[in-house]
């Protein structure tokens, strides 16, 4: 099961690269980062589940800022 998931995110990730609108991109990244942090939980990988917690907030919340 958690290759499953690591498969998961590394097929929303790849998905970010055509994503055109960066609200979009930011929120696809954002949910690739939370798949991969599901992986890290599977995996009992603590570096890996704060790493990706961290970039799902940060990839989440600055898409509902203001887009450049």
């Amino acid at each position: 099961m958690p290759d499953v998931i690591g498969w998961l995110a590394t097929a929303v990730f790849v998905t970010s690269y055509f994503t055109k609108h960066t609200v979009a991109l930011r929120r696809v990244q954002g949910l690739a980062a939370c798949l991969w942090a599901a992986y890290g939980v599977l995996i009992h990988a603590t570096p890996v589940i704060a790493a990706n917690l961290i970039v799902a907030a940060v990839a989440i919340a600055s898409s509902f800022g203001k887009a450049p």
